[in-house]
């Protein structure tokens, strides 16, 4: 499992020109999976995800977590994360999940992150295109693996 991460101001999902998701302040994360991934990835990921300490304190250094600034999360399925681009010009993407797996672990994701976050959960929809805004804040961008 692999989940790039961006600290946001704001930032919203868009699918055929509808709006599927908004947040505020908070998190956009773009989640891919890999054949083997289960649930136990999954729950570690959520946990990790909620108790990062990435947003700034009254001194403005990042000691606060998701739950400290009751921050939203935008979640966003995206299997070319795992995109091999080590050989030609096109990537490869075998080593992303087939929807059979990838589908259950994004659904199970979604609902540990409701579960622990403190504030809106939003999604878009898998495998369809997505247009996605966000306004970046810092910029903070981590990648997180598992």
């Amino acid at each position: 499992m692999r989940v790039v991460l961006q600290r946001v101001s704001r930032a919203s999902v868009t699918v055929g020109g509808d709006a599927v998701g908004s947040v505020g302040a908070g998190l956009v994360l773009l989640v891919g999976f890999t054949e083997g991934d289960s649930e136990e990835e999954v729950r570690w990921m959520a946990d990790k995800i909620v108790g990062l300490r990435i947003f700034p304190d009254a001194h403005g250094l990042m000691n606060c977590s998701l739950d400290a600034s009751r921050g939203d999360l935008l979640v966003i399925s995206q299997f070319t994360l795992y995109g091999d681009t080590r050989k030609g010009k096109r990537p490869s993407f075998v080593k992303a999940a087939h929807p059979d797996v990838a589908v259950p672990l994004y659904e199970r994701f979604l609902e540990l992150l409701r579960e622990r976050a403190p504030g809106q959960v939003e999604s878009g929809v898998f495998g369809a295109h997505m247009e996605v805004e966000l306004v970046n804040d810092g910029p903070v961008t981590l990648v997180l693996e598992r």
